[in-house]
């Protein structure tokens, strides 16, 4: 079978390029999708319009993308994005194979009733995160046994979550990183915008929710003495209070800018004194991946993805202490240099090891083998 008929739809992220409340699932797919049309497949993603929201461009770099509307609500936006798309794949025919993020197993298991070759990525363990109401993670954790008893193909991008699925389900996963590499870009004008010097602030992008660990970090950075500021980019479309709880700091020095994409966020992440990965839950973090890339000095807690990510190349703290976290921010104002000797040896061993196209031809392998008859 040529490339031009080998179909392929993918779906479980928000959109491509990124939007407001992007995340994880929106940088893989912007990286691995193009990839994928480059290499002459036929690529399909579906991307998702909430309230206030209007539709895109039809194609993104050789991807052709269609559009579904659905509520602001968490969990419950992407079952009916995925639903919908679900009836679009069958009743248009528009791919063979079908990959999915996320927690998506009941329509995996509809796609595959109807013939079509379903490929899961799932990058940790849903069922444990905090954002979840006690009725809902015992709902993503069924959802993980329909994935596995459904899906012969299933690739996680965590060596941690790889190893406790195989021991909680019996059953052997594909093991597929997170890729790292960022393409050579010129500084945009957002140090400016934002009244920003490089080298004058710590960073963090990403959702605000509790596993993400800005509880820690804002009280952390709040007893910190230093004339640098604390730039936290992203949040949700629809502020918990949790978010909003973050938001009510009385420290002019942190900075809350909204939602940041492309070029805008590279160039953050380049000139920062530090970027710092508070995490409580974390799987293999994609900005952790894209900031070390990029040979910035790094500060993150000690659970076992981020240190199988960093292993000694940065400076970790205690998971979950305040204490802790300001200690580690102190150390890296008094001892820059070997701060700095850190994010270079995390650089080299990085581009060596998360590279993007070896990713796509980890995938391509998975979608080939999905093909074969047995």
């Amino acid at each position: 079978m040529s490339k031009q008929q080998l179909r392929i739809a993918s779906f479980g992220f928000r959109s491509i390029p990124p939007s407001k409340g992007s995340a994880g699932a929106d940088k893989f797919a912007v990286e691995f999708l193009p990839r994928l049309a480059e290499r002459g497949y036929e690529v399909v993603g579906y991307n998702r319009i909430y309230p206030g929201q209007t539709k895109g461009p039809d194609d993104y770099k050789g991807v052709r993308v269609y559009y579904f509307k659905t509520i602001p609500k968490s969990g419950i936006d992407s079952m009916i994005h995925s639903a919908k798309v679900t009836w679009h794949i069958l009743t248009r025919n528009t791919a063979r194979i079908v990959h999915i993020q996320g927690n998506n197993a009941l329509f995996a298991f509809i796609l595959k009733i109807f013939g079509k070759k379903v490929i899961l990525s799932i990058d940790g363990t849903e069922f444990e995160r905090e954002k979840w109401s006690w009725f809902m993670r015992k709902l993503v954790l069924a959802n993980a046994y329909l994935a596995v008893w459904s899906c012969k193909y299933i690739a996680i991008d965590n060596i941690f979550t790889k190893e406790l699925f195989e021991k909680k389900f019996k059953k052997k996963f594909d093991f597929i990183s997170f890729g790292s590499e960022i393409k050579e870009t010129t500084d945009t004008d957002i140090l400016t915008k934002l009244g920003l010097e490089k080298g004058d602030y710590f960073l963090f992008v990403g959702r605000f929710i509790p596993d993400k660990g800005l509880q820690y970090l804002i009280p952390a950075f709040e007893k910190l003495k230093t004339g640098k500021k604390l730039v936290l980019v992203g949040g949700s479309p629809n502020p918990s209070e949790f978010e909003l709880g973050l938001k009510n700091t009385s420290d002019p020095r942190i900075i809350f800018p909204g939602f940041i994409y492309g070029d805008d966020t590279v160039t953050l992440m380049k000139n920062a004194y530090c970027y710092i990965q508070p995490s409580d839950i974390e799987g293999l973090s994609p900005v952790m991946l894209s900031v070390m890339g990029l040979g910035t000095p790094l500060i993150c807690s000690n659970i076992k993805e981020n240190m199988y990510l960093v292993h000694q190349d940065a400076l970790t703290f205690e998971k979950s202490d305040v204490n802790d976290l300001t200690r580690q921010l102190e150390y890296s104002l008094e001892h820059r240099d070997e701060h700095l000797q850190l994010a270079a040896k995390a650089k080299e061993r990085i581009s060596k090891e998360y590279s993007w196209e070896t990713i796509t031809d980890q995938y391509v392998e998975l979608f080939e083998k999905s093909l074969q008859k047995k």
